[in-house]
């Protein structure tokens, strides 16, 4: 009976329509994110000519979307009580709208404060776009594809460092022009999730006592011989009692709190540095005595680029544990180098920062995976949600610090400090971090 059972509920599905259409409304989402964070960038160096802006107002500006991710908290409480699928129909609408908006201002709080409402947009993609889509990808492609995810995140983000070269020069327009670019993808993304008829989670319609309801959406979507598991209609009502009335503060509890640290630290660790130096990375390189910014800019993206496809290539080959530690360490390595080797060789150099680019890179992999693995699927939205705030924080932090820190003290001691906090990482993550794939848990 039980073998039945699990033959027949709906994550042991192949693959099928209904997941390749949430699959790619979601992979529409990550290319939108990661071209909207890194384009203020771009904007900020076009708008340098025209706007007197200060180092602290280049950091407020660029970490402003990043900020507004810090919302992920609030995003994923929310659609543990109301939903997925209705935060990713609305989400895109508004960034877009949001987007456009940013043409019509030169005012700088104004600007800041756009940036912080496209960032809570695209925090709904990165908590609820991700718990939906767990929630309905088959066990046997549920990892594999998510650690796929940033390949489009990444593609949107190198597109948006070069927005620069493909866009004309417009004078005094052409930075506004830049900030207001992401409403094509977003708009897009907008109208594929409206027609592409987006399904409720059966796993939260099961948390909210509504085990019959899931039971026909999963028939709807999957067929009549798919539903939810025998174990989900025993404990139904027992997981709704639980989770109607459970607060955020239930991450904290002994059950879970070492799981919100590991994923709070491995992540803020990892945003700190990565959106820190690649946001700001045509500054740092004039910083470091390097005269062709457009070489390193290529090999530095290209490297990253890279360092994606060789972490999804080694995602499954290795423990969840070993690839978050040995990521960052090397990662660490490759900064202190740089920083405590002042007279270190012009082309080392180059090798030791795309080594640097290659390795973190290949640590986004297990971003949306390894923070969904972490928690159960009644506090997942809450969860990730969570650990996505604290990341952003600290994504924040290194792109408000690092233009300040670089401009009045020096390059070096910017990698320095990033080189430190991805070591302190590393070190927390070999004594704490949980393994979660199932295949390193038996072994």
């Amino acid at each position: 009976m039980e073998k039945e059972d699990q033959k027949k509920f709906y994550k042991h599905a192949p693959f099928s329509n209904v997941h390749l259409r949430i699959y790619l409304a979601i992979i529409l989402g990550q290319f939108t994110s990661g071209y909207t964070i890194q384009v203020s960038g771009a904007a900020i160096s076009a708008a340098q000519k025209y706007l007197p802006l200060s180092s602290l107002w280049i950091g407020l500006i660029g970490s402003g979307t990043l900020i507004g991710l810090a919302g992920s908290l609030f995003v994923g409480k929310i659609s543990d009580n109301i939903g997925r699928r209705r935060l990713l129909l609305i989400n895109m609408y508004v960034l877009t709208g949001i987007s456009l908006c940013q043409f019509f201002t030169s005012n700088l709080w104004l600007t800041f404060i756009f940036r912080v409402i496209v960032g809570l947009m695209i925090a709904i993609d990165y908590t609820v776009g991700n718990t939906l889509l767990i929630e309905w990808l088959p066990f046997k492609e549920s990892g594999k594809m998510q650690s796929r995810l940033v390949i489009y995140w990444t593609l949107g983000f190198i597109l948006a460092y070069f927005s620069s070269s493909f866009i004309p020069d417009f004078g005094a327009l052409t930075w506004k022009i830049i900030m207001v670019s992401p409403a094509i993808f977003g708009i897009i993304t907008a109208i594929f999730r409206s027609f592409a008829k987006l399904p409720s989670s059966p796993s939260w319609l099961v948390n909210q006592g509504k085990p019959k309801k899931a039971q026909k959406v999963i028939q709807k979507h999957l067929g009549i011989k798919w539903g939810i598991s025998k174990k989900q209609k025993l404990h139904a009502a027992k997981v709704t009692e639980s989770s109607a009335n459970f607060s955020w503060t239930i991450l904290f509890s002994k059950k879970y709190i070492k799981h919100t640290l590991v994923g709070g630290v491995f992540y803020a660790s990892q945003a700190f540095s990565f959106f820190g130096i690649s946001i700001f990375l045509p500054i740092l390189i004039s910083k470091m005595g390097i005269s062709d910014t457009n070489l390193v800019g290529y090999l530095y993206n290209g490297c990253m680029l890279l360092g994606i496809l060789l972490g999804i290539r080694i995602f499954g080959t290795i423990s969840r544990r070993k690839f978050l530690v040995g990521d960052f360490l090397l990662s660490a390595a490759c900064l202190l180098i740089l920083s405590l080797w002042s007279s270190i060789p012009k082309e080392l150099a180059l090798f030791t920062f795309s080594l640097f680019s290659l390795a973190l890179s290949a640590g986004l992999v297990m971003d949306y995976p390894y923070t969904s693995e972490l928690f159960d699927s009644h506090i997942r939205g809450t969860g990730v949600g969570m650990v996505v705030t604290i990341s952003r924080v600290g994504a924040a932090a290194g792109t408000l610090l690092l233009p300040v820190i670089t401009n009045s003290v020096s390059v070096q001691f910017s990698m320095l400090l990033c080189g430190l906090i991805l070591l302190f990482s590393g070190i927390f993550c070999l004594f704490f971090a949980p393994e979660t794939s199932i295949k390193y848990k038996k072994s």
